[in-house]
Parts: structure tokens; sequence; C-alpha cells
């Protein structure tokens, strides 16, 4: 039958029916056990509540359960638990079912992981999702209750992720944001590497697509040379591994799209110049479990045999696993090509926690447990402690657990030899918090290696550590800003906020006694005038500069008061009585408040804001932070005061408001002439010789007819280096001026720089 003829409703439903046959075949090709029944009752129960319900791509909503269920089974490799749950995560919040009615037909497990979802939903792509930040705080507290929450929640990510297309632009920003913010350090964290990769390209693939394809376009047409590498030099170590009669298989890892963006970035570097695009994998099947970390360290010396190692390069994350739970070998080789080459030894066991993370333990694990305890309870209990007293600002307690989530770790040791894991950068005193909040709020320096440091001394893997304290010492303010762990952060904040509020109350109870003595009562009017005069923006500010003796309230005071009180009396019998010609006086700012709310232009987030020289120069404002210009890729954040501002898409703060505040974010994009002048500064780098500062200033004024605003210049032992603060109209400008920079032969680095 022609398929015009055949109903719509029927089409779908064998669509429906093929997509959920899919994941079955997939669930049943697993080691777990075979619980065909309840999945499929799930998947029935799911395709009733959502019938009728479209995407915004236009196919039937619960092919995207069934495509989060089919990511939990394949990609993090859960069993049927998760994978009911999956198929149910979205029935509680879009639906008339109740957590109750999941309870009664499909058991407490089952509904306890959709209700930790359906808690952290709060409408991901709605206008509920304005404080993504709070959502992330359920979504922790639910963790710790049960990780598979997480893990389907970043299946769910992922695949909302991978329809992205169907969104519009300014969501696909506030969505990608988060994502690259939140959820890809998280995946990371839980040992996803596959889906954190995935998440980050994808991600930068929707907010930079041009700079995504040209750097996917020089992959491709890279990939043969790549190849030819590949295979010249694995072909001595495949001989070196059938001679010592293993079981192996080696895989190029090519890097990331993202990752080398990200490199480009914050190297300053031309693609051409990224060395480390090709490392090898070494995945091999130990003859007996016992001898796993024996063969890791055998592949090792056979290899180092053919090529020579950095001796500066190895990372043996097998004797000491990273916090997610990885374990490899990790050298680098110099080829034959004189190319440094990393080199991952690594077992399929160690391969299937790299790919899947925590989740791969349960394969590992007599009867399919749950997975071991260890460093990842550590973790869950870290944030467990920050969650207790969190910040009330969104964009400090992202900040803070984005510490624990993305950092690398290093190894120390207490001065009784017990190992402690602390991130990579971590102070002495991220250490005596690490110990105790007690021993963190008292200490007074610190020994490592049992010599004398300051708190702020950086750790590295291998030091021993001796905490000193003092029952006298107090916590610092100057300690927020050599802490680096979430950890010691939280109680240092925490600590210092209650000294402050103390402070406060002292300051209330202060003014309060000064005005009793004037027979005043403390409210707005009071405080503003305060503050007004002692130039103090918040009542908080000024009560507590009050209780801290920097104001002491005198005279001058009093004064300003008892004024305040008299011109109250005036205004209200003038408004009163009239002006003597009989009309009441209009209150003028009153009016001119009214006159600015009609001239506020309302902003529709849905549409593509279009920036050009007009409104550039009237309406909007552009951040300070990363100093966009014409041509970069942009978008507009509208402030407290309706105030739309222009950040570049990969700007920190941009990253931030992303991810907390999600729906004042514009899509925007640039409609401009070449008319307005815009600051940029362009960073050089050479080697030094006659005249080269005359050839820069000929290049850039001469030729392309800029005008430069500043230049800085050093040189030391032969090198130069210079900033140009340059008036340009948009980014071909930059790009015009940076190649013909490069184009001088002493020059050897030219970038645009933020400041």
């Amino acid at each position: 039958m022609d398929n015009d003829m055949i109903p719509k409703d029927t089409i779908e439903e064998e669509v429906i029916e093929n997509a959920f046959q899919s994941l079955l075949n997939d669930y049943l090709k697993t080691k777990h056990r075979k619980r065909v029944e309840i999945i499929t009752k799930a998947f029935n129960f799911a395709n009733q509540a959502h019938k009728g319900i479209k995407r915004r791509s236009g196919e039937p909503y619960i092919m995207h359960p069934i495509a989060v269920a089919q990511i939990v089974c394949n990609e993090i490799g859960l069993g049927s638990t998760s994978i009911c749950a999956a198929l149910l995560h979205d029935v509680v919040e879009d639906t008339d079912y109740t957590v109750e009615d999941i309870e009664n037909l499909f058991g407490p497990k089952i509904a306890q992981i959709v209700d930790g979802l359906t808690k952290i939903s709060g409408g991901i792509f709605g206008d509920r999702a304005s404080e993504q930040a709070e959502n992330f705080k359920k979504l922790l507290l639910t963790m710790s209750s049960d990780i598979r929450v997480i893990l389907i929640k970043i299946a769910d990510r992922l695949h909302n992720m991978r329809t992205l297309g169907s969104m519009l632009p300014n969501k696909q920003y506030k969505i990608a944001g988060e994502t690259i913010y939140i959820y890809a350090p998280l995946a990371n964290r839980l040992g996803l590497y596959k889906i954190k990769t995935e998440l980050e390209n994808l991600s930068f693939r929707y907010e930079h697509p041009e700079e995504y394809k040209s750097i996917e376009e020089k992959l491709i047409a890279t990939a043969e040379e790549r190849d030819k590498v590949f295979n010249e030099f694995t072909a001595p170590i495949r001989v070196q591994l059938d001679n010592m009669g293993l079981k192996y298989r080696i895989l190029a890892r090519v890097k990331s799209i993202y990752s080398i963006w990200n490199k480009m970035q914050t190297k300053h570097l031309p693609f051409e110049e990224i060395y480390d695009l090709l490392a090898v994998r070494v995945i091999f099947e130990p003859q007996d479990q016992e001898e796993e970390l024996n063969d890791c360290f055998d592949i090792y010396v056979a290899i180092s045999k053919i090529y020579k190692p950095h001796p500066d390069r190895l990372r043996d994350w097998v004797s000491h696993p990273k916090a997610n739970g990885y374990q490899a070998l990790h050298v680098t080789l110099m080829a034959n090509n004189g190319q440094w080459i990393e080199v991952q030894i690594r077992s399929e066991r160690m391969n299937d926690v790299a790919e899947q993370g925590f989740a791969a333990h349960w394969k590992y694990k007599e009867g399919g447990g749950s997975e071991d305890e260890g460093e990842l309870e550590k973790w869950l209990k870290t944030i467990k402690e920050i969650l207790e007293d969190p910040q009330p600002d969104a964009m400090d307690f992202l900040d803070t657990i984005k510490l624990n989530l993305f950092a690398s770790e290093i190894f120390v040791f207490t001065p009784k030899g017990e190992i402690k894991t602390l991130p990579q950068n971590a102070t002495a005193l991220d250490f005596a918090f690490s110990l105790h909040t007690d021993i963190g709020s008292h200490c007074i320096g610190a020994k490592v290696n049992h010599k004398l440091v300051p708190l702020s001394h950086k750790l590295e893997s291998g030091d021993q550590v001796e905490i000193l304290t003092s029952k006298s010492q107090r916590v610092q303010a100057q300690w927020e800003t050599f802490a680096t762990t979430a950890r010691a952060k939280t109680k240092i904040a925490s600590i210092l906020k209650k000294e402050k509020k103390n402070i406060q109350k002292e300051g209330e109870s202060i003014l309060e006694e000064f005005l009793k003595k004037m027979e005043l009562a403390l409210n707005n009017n009071v405080i503003q005038k305060l503050c007004k005069m002692h130039n103090y923006k918040t009542e908080d500010e000024l009560l507590y500069a009050i209780g801290s003796n920097a104001i002491v309230l005198g005279e001058n005071d009093k004064n300003i008061l008892k004024e305040k009180q008299e011109a109250g009396w005036k205004r209200l019998l003038t408004f009163s009585f009239g002006n003597g010609n009989g009309k009441k006086e209009k209150d003028e700012s009153l009016e001119d408040n009214h006159h600015d709310e009609a001239e506020k232009e309302k902003i529709n987030t849905k549409k593509i804001l279009k920036l050009t020289e007009d409104n550039l120069q009237k309406k909007y404002i552009m951040a300070d932070c990363c100093h966009p210009i014409p041509g970069d890729d942009v978008l507009g954040y509208i402030d407290e005061n309706d105030k739309v501002i222009i950040h570049k898409r990969q700007c920190p703060i941009a990253a931030k408001l992303k991810s907390s505040y999600g729906n004042r974010i514009i899509a925007t994009e640039w409609d401009t002439h070449k008319i307005l002048s815009f600051l940029v500064y362009i960073h050089i780098k050479g080697i030094d010789a006659i005249g080269i500062l005359n050839e820069v200033t000929q290049v850039i004024s001469g030729q392309l007819n800029v005008n430069i605003r500043k230049i800085n210049l050093e040189t030391e032992d032969g090198i130069f280096e210079g900033k140009f603060q340059l008036w340009v109209h948009d980014v071909s400008d930059v790009k015009a001026i940076c190649d013909n920079l490069r184009k001088i032969d002493n020059i050897k680095e030219v970038n645009r720089v933020e400041s």
C-alpha cells in the first residue's frame, strides 16, 4: 500500500513500536537480568500518558523518553530499573499522573528515581527554568539518595542537545551554555568521558557554528596524514605486544573539536600548531585479573624500548585512580617523525570505566550490586556539605560546585602517611579544611615536607602536609582569595557570613539607641538618608559599618535626619493646600518615572535582536569583560534594569548568565556597516630587530589605515612583546591586521586578546 494511503496515526504507531523494539533488542544483548515485562509495562504506560503530545520537532513526545532510555541502556550501561525510570521520567511532570501512581504500578525504587527526576525538571525548556541554579541544587540533593537520578538526567540532557536544532536561537544559547557550564563537568566527574565530549562538542556547535565547521573541515583535510602517522607509529608496538602474547586492540583517539578550539583560545595558537591532535590507546585483556596492574607497566616498559618516553609526562592513574574512577597509564613517546604522541594503556575493564564511568562498576560486581563507595561517596559527601549552607547567590553557588566538578586531582599525605585526594592547585588551607572545619578555621600555617610554609602555599602530588593551629586564630577575609576547594570556600564564606551578621546586629542596636534619643523610629527613610550621607549602597553595609565602628553616629547625622523630618512636613503641606495659585504641585519625579517607563521598549526574547549602528549608540551596552565587536559570536542579556548588555558567547561571565538566568538571554546578530569604531587589543611577540616597531605601525596605520590608541612594548633577551589598542570596525578588520602582521619576518605570534 502507498504510504499516502496509510493513516498518519498508523505510521506514527509503527515508528514508535520500532523504536521501542530496538530498545528491547539492545537491552537483551546486555549482561543485566532480562526483565522485559516491566520495561514493556513502563513503555505502554508512558506511551498512553503522552498520547497525542508532540515535541517541538513535530515527532510524537514518547520518542524522547525512548531515546533517553536507549542512551541509559547503551551508552551508560544501566539496567531495567533505570530504563523504566527513563521511559517514565516526564510522566509526572507533564501529565496528571502522580508519583504515588508510579509507586503503585512499578514499586518504590522506580518511583523514587522518577520523583528525583521530576523535582529537578522544572520545565528545562520552559520559563520555569529561569533560575537553573536552583534546579541544579535540587539535582545534587537527589543524587545523594540514588546516583541513577543524575545519570538519567545526563542522558535526558544529551538527547535534548542532539535535537537542539528545533529550538529557538535564544533557547539554544541558554541550553548550550548551561550544558557546557554544568552538565559536561558533571558527566566528566562521573567518568562519562564519551558523553562529556559529545555534550561539549554539541554546545560548541550551536554557540560557534562557523568555528565548529572550520575545525571540522581542517580535521577531515588532515585525516589521511594522521592515519599514516598512526599506522607507522603503531606497527612496531604491535610486533612487541604480539611477542608478549597479549590479546589487545590499538585505537587512534583524535582530540575533540571543542578541546581543539579551547586550546587554540587559551594558548593563542592556530589549528596548524596544535600538535597533540592524535593520541594512541592500547586496550588489552589481562590473562589474569590479579596481574592487570602489572600488565600495564609491562606494556609501558616494552614500548619505551621502541620510542623514547618524555621524562615528565608519565601519568600513573593505575595505582592512583582519578576521583571519577578513571584508571590508565599515560606515557608520551617521541615518534620517528619528531612528534610527541601520547599513549594511553588500559585494560578492557578500565576502558569500560572510562567510557561509562561509575555505571560500569555494576558490570564487575558479583550479582550486579550498586556501585562501590570510595571516591564517589567522598565527593557526594562534599556536595551535601555545600548544600547544607549554600551561598544565597546562584552564580557563587555554581562557581563553588564547579570547583569540585572540573578539578584534576593531586595526592598528598598526612603526617601519619594517610593519603588524601585534593583538586589541582589546592593550598595548605584547603588541606586544613579537608581534615576538619575546626582545624581549618584555627590554622595559622603549615609544614610541607617538614618546611614551614604560609597557608596560601600550593600543594603538589606527593607532599606530606602538617597543619599548625592556634585557638586564638579566627577566619580571615583574605582566606577566600587563596582557598580553591568548594569545601574550604563554603566553610570560610559561612563563618565570615555568621560574623558579619553579628556585627550587623550590633550596628542595628547602636542605631536604634541613637534614634531613640531623637525620638525617631528605625525605618526606610532613615536608612536611605544615612546610606546617602555615608556613601553606602545597602542597609546591610551601613549597619556593618556602624557595628564595626567604621561610622560613629554624631551631630551631622542628627541634623540630616531632622532636615528630613521638616522637609517631609513641608512637602505634605504643599501637596495638601496647593502652591498659592489654587493648584496642586505635581510630583515631577513620578512624572519622570512614567515617562521613562513609556520610553522603555519591550524586547521580544523569542526573536533575534538586530544590532545596528543606531541601537548600539543609544540602547545597548557592550560588556567590559569581553569587549565584543561586530562579527564576534554574541548574545544579549537583559539585566535587572532592563538594559541589554552584549557579551561574546564564549565570555566566562556570559557562561554563568546562561546557566543562572537563561530566560534573560536574547539571540542577537550584527547588522552594521563599518560606521562605528570599537576598541580591540592585539598582542604580538617576536624576535627583536632594528626598525620592527616602524614596520608594525606602517602595516597598521599606513597600509590598513587603522587608528592606534596606545602601544606598550617590552624587550628582554632578544625577544620583544607588545600590546596595541586599536580602533576597528569589525572582526574582518582584526583578521586583516593579524594576517598582515604575521607576514613581517620577525613576528612569530599575533593574537587578539581581551585586554
